[in-house]
């Protein structure tokens, strides 16, 4: 930055560097003699998001309470899933008709509290002109986080009364369950101090498709089931507390949801064995039917070439072959198991890619083909447990789980958290663990038909939550992401 400047614009400098207080650039060796100032238009020091452990911007601008103003902080373009390595591009806007200049800073964390991801900053346009962003890291608590933030070049606004500013995010290689985004913005009176400066906080999260029966795309997965007797589906909308029936197939189909179109919100589908055909209702519109399988096949739908979509897929047990119809394009044949084994297929590695899986009753062995890592395998049941493979830990990850029906217990192996316990479930229950509270992780939850009754414990604070809905002969939408 070139020093050289008349009396004026040296005032002016020191406005803007007096605006954004929050400790991290002394002025004092720029300037000698005048009085040191800890101030950040050039960028705010790390950990001032709102971020779980960190204080805010109020930590410097003081006169008025967080959120208080008349003004937003808001995020967009963070998708509902994410998949390994996408490059999503991310704007943050900060809303103000008081504001003069602005700033702010953003993090994204996973459920550890742990940088998740990268941000990347844009190519200056036209080049070589000065970035209006940076990129800082800090630790928080131990572990590393990254931050994504203004410079003195980008803090004014071309419009009046608000600033975005857009920059890409890189997502994990991994997935690696729940990320979540905070993002603090600095409303700025431009009065030569940081005084009567409007701060604002926001976050958003993103999954890796944790939300497995999610009809409202609110990223929790909703109190959902299949009724084969009439062929309508009904849910309890999460988002709204509304409920919804939609008539989709007919008595005999087999529930096969999964998000086939890609838009993060689970379409209702069905494998009609009787015919070998599939029908899929998109949440985005319209629907499809075609032929995959035979009378005796297995569905195991999902999402087996990692674009997002749910591909269809059946096991044939007489062969012990996965027959895949990649909604990329082509299809795949792949012998893995025994006629007398149970599908359980899922994302064991993190690469948002469903793995070939199966349970052997007879061994109580599990026998996984990861697309990513290779084949491994785990004794871990019995003959007459019920396997309940999900993500327990929020990690991204399936684990290896079963749920034992003469004692109602679960048991978890679960891929960062270890082995796990819980009492959960009476004999008759139905299994259908699915993330009912938001925060990425599987819930263990049952649907009990005696009682037409849903028992929920949550992973988030381990409360117990339930609801009355359904009907003896239903089917949890979640429990139908199982072998049944």
């Amino acid at each position: 930055m070139n020093l050289r400047r008349t009396r004026s614009n040296l005032f002016k400098f020191l406005v803007i560097f007096a605006v954004f207080g929050i400790a991290g650039v002394s002025i004092t060796g720029l300037f000698p003699g005048i009085e040191r100032s800890e101030a950040s238009a050039s960028g705010p020091s790390p950990s001032f998001t709102g971020a779980p452990l960190e204080s805010n911007c109020t930590a410097c601008h003081t006169t008025f309470k967080v959120n208080s103003g008349g003004g937003n902080v808001s995020i967009s373009g963070i998708p509902r899933n994410y998949l390994p390595d996408q490059q999503i591009p991310i704007t943050v806007t900060v809303n103000d008709s008081s504001g003069v200049l602005f700033g702010f800073q953003m993090t994204g964390v996973d459920n550890g509290g742990r940088k998740a991801g990268q941000f990347v900053l844009p190519v200056p346009s036209p080049s070589p002109a000065l970035p209006a962003m940076q990129l800082v890291n800090g630790f928080v608590n131990g572990n590393e986080r990254q931050y994504i933030e203004h410079t003195v070049q980008g803090i004014t606004p071309t419009v009046i009364g608000t600033k975005s500013w857009q920059f890409t995010w890189t997502a994990p290689s991994r997935r690696i369950g729940k990320i979540a985004f905070y993002a603090a913005g600095n409303a700025a009176n431009s009065d030569s101090s940081s005084d009567n400066d409007q701060i604002y906080t926001s976050n958003r999260i993103s999954l890796s498709s944790s939300a497995i029966a999610s009809f409202d795309g609110d990223g929790r997965s909703d109190y959902s089931l299949f009724r084969p007797s009439d062929g309508v589906w009904y849910s309890q909308d999460s988002s709204q507390n509304s409920a919804q029936g939609v008539q989709f197939g007919l008595n005999g189909d087999i529930p096969t949801p999964g998000d086939y179109d890609g838009d993060g919100i689970t379409d209702r589908a069905v494998f009609r064995p009787s015919e070998g055909l599939w029908y899929v209702l998109f949440s985005s519109g319209g629907y499809t039917g075609f032929s995959w399988g035979l009378a005796s096949d297995v569905p195991v739908a999902g999402d087996y070439d990692g674009d997002g979509k749910t591909d269809a897929a059946i096991f044939r047990p007489s062969e012990g072959n996965w027959y895949i119809l990649r909604s990329t394009g082509g299809y795949d044949v792949i012998n893995w198991g025994l006629a007398t084994d149970i599908a359980v297929h899922g994302d064991y590695d993190g690469d948002a890619k469903t793995d070939i899986a199966v349970f052997r009753p007879s061994e109580g062995l599990w026998y996984i083909l990861r697309s990513a890592d290779g084949f491994t395998y785990a004794h871990f049941g019995l003959a007459t447990d019920l396997p309940v493979q999900a993500d327990y830990d929020g990690d991204g990850r399936h684990d290896v789980a079963i749920f034992r029906p003469s004692s109602g217990e679960w048991w978890m192996l679960r891929s960062t958290q270890g082995l796990g316990a819980v009492q959960f479930g009476l004999t008759g229950d139905i299994p259908a663990p699915a993330d009912h509270d938001g925060d990425g992780s599987a819930d263990i939850t049952v649907y009990r038909p005696s009682e037409s009754f849903w028992y929920s414990l949550k992973s988030s604070d381990l409360g117990v939550t339930g609801s009355d809905w359904g009907l003896p002969g239903d089917i949890p939408v979640a429990n139908a992401y199982l072998d049944r």
